[in-house]
């Protein structure tokens, strides 16, 4: 015959009642495992299942049993894996830690012993030695003191222990290590060095804010404003700078009927680190409004009070009819003001936009103005006056950022003053605007003071 050739298959004819017969199809797949499967006579290596002294009527007994099964195979497999690596080698490695084998029952070998199974502690002697009061142990020239440099190395291995959890100091299983008292005392050093370093480190990550980003505490006041429906959404950040980051935000639905939510609003988050920024004391400190609140212990008061002073700030010039930021709320060290621009694009700065010669003239007769209306109708001064805190927006100037605006009657008041003076007179004088006054004749005009001097040395002096 051809072995290529299609098998003859003779088909067996039978009745509709034999084809739907559940005794016939069960006929049909045993003998389709029988063929697929054929039985396998094999010797198991220990008891398995038997009917004489093992319940099987059980599902969790057959499963227990199974999975001792498989836990013994892969035994059998990691010793055979450990004596194939190891050889004849002096120095042999151990798979004991991954081995499956049940406590109650274990097939393992006398001379293979896993410590971790057992309450021993390979640092520490089998039998605990006391030592006597007289200070040492044995005779002549076998005394052994407990200033001993095999025990005292021993025992530097064993405090090793102590050391923070974050501390690696390696595995010494099976090894008899004796560190020095020298190295011990380094290693202790070094331990409790990066221990409070690492405190540090998750201090500054948990109670700072960073370019960009808000800590955890910060962020929960950004999420009760918006779960609580004042804001809308916040979108993103728009400004970073040397002592806060600005987020925009769409206004929501006031509590009040009184107090109206602008539709865009702008979130001024104060950072809470003095690295960039560390004179911020001597606008606050010599205030008579926060003079009893100033302490310099307490870092995140300061920034409190910074943002406070910026609020209560607004709130004159807001009075005044002077173009600033409207306050919404003040919660710790985040303000909500409204945004100045239009649909999450901010207004330009004053030195980032090019004006017209009429414009520029236009501007700088505001500035005076507001300069005027600052000193003298809201009493303050404000101390970072510059083309850098000055907005164009719809036509005219605005003021912000004034949480370091001080009352003239400040020590250094008259002093910042005549900065804000210089910086204004030098960026409009640059800027081609022909009536610009000088600094001196710029501070007489908004002071109000009839200051001559003929250089500007004798002028500040008088100041």
């Amino acid at each position: 015959q051809c072995p290529w050739g299609v098998p003859n298959t003779t088909s067996v004819s039978c009745s509709l009642a034999d084809v739907m017969s559940e005794q016939l199809a069960k006929e049909l797949e045993l003998e389709e495992e029988n063929a697929a499967f054929p039985e396998v006579v094999a010797v198991a290596e220990g008891p398995f299942i038997t009917g004489e002294n093992v319940d099987t009527s059980s599902d969790l007994m057959l499963a227990q049993m199974l999975q001792m099964e498989f836990d013994r195979e892969y035994d059998a497999q990691l010793r055979r894996e450990e004596k194939k690596i190891n050889g004849d080698s002096k120095v042999s490695i151990s798979f004991e830690n991954y081995r499956k084998v049940h406590p109650y029952d274990s097939d393992s070998s006398e001379d293979e012993v896993d410590w971790q199974d057992t309450r021993h502690d390979p640092y520490r002697a089998d039998k605990p030695t006391t030592t006597p009061r007289k200070g040492f142990i044995g005779k002549g020239k076998d005394i052994t003191t407990k200033h001993d440099e095999v025990v005292c190395g021993r025992k530097n291995t064993a405090r090793m222990e102590n050391f923070a959890p974050e501390f690696q100091v390696g595995d010494g299983i099976g090894m008899d290590l004796k560190l020095s008292n020298q190295v011990f005392n380094a290693l202790k050093q070094h331990a409790y060095s990066e221990e409070r370093r690492s405190a540090r480190l998750h201090e500054k990550k948990e109670h700072s804010t960073a370019e960009k980003a808000v800590d955890p505490k910060t962020r929960l006041l950004m999420y009760k404003m918006v779960n609580s429906g004042m804001l809308e959404t916040i979108t993103g950040c728009i400004s970073t700078g040397k002592e806060s980051v600005v987020f925009h935000a769409y206004g929501g639905k006031s509590a009040t009927e009184d107090k109206v939510i602008p539709p865009e609003c702008a979130i001024k988050v104060f950072k809470t680190t003095l690295n960039e920024f560390k004179n911020r004391d001597k606008y606050i400190k010599d205030d008579y409004r926060f003079k009893d609140r100033f302490s310099k212990l307490n870092p995140r008061k300061i920034i409190r009070m910074w943002a406070e002073k910026e609020m209560h700030n607004l709130t004159r010039m807001q009075n005044a009819g002077i173009p600033c930021p409207q306050v919404v709320i003040l919660k710790k060290h985040v303000l909500v003001m409204s945004f100045i621009g239009q649909d999450q694009v901010p207004a330009p700065k004053l030195k980032d936009v090019t004006l017209s010669s009429e414009d520029m003239k236009k501007a700088y007769y505001q500035v005076l103005n507001m300069m005027q209306q600052l000193y003298k109708e809201c009493n303050l001064v404000h101390a970072d006056l510059s083309e850098y805190n000055m907005l164009w927006h719809d036509g005219k100037v605005w003021l912000i950022d004034v949480s370091q605006s001080v009352e003239p009657t400040h020590p250094h008041g008259l002093e910042f003053l005549f900065r804000d003076c210089r910086n204004v007179s030098q960026f409009f004088q640059k800027g081609g605007v022909a009536e610009a006054l000088n600094e001196r004749e710029l501070f007489n005009a908004v002071s109000g003071f009839n200051i001559t001097a003929d250089n500007e040395v004798d002028f500040q002096a008088e100041v």
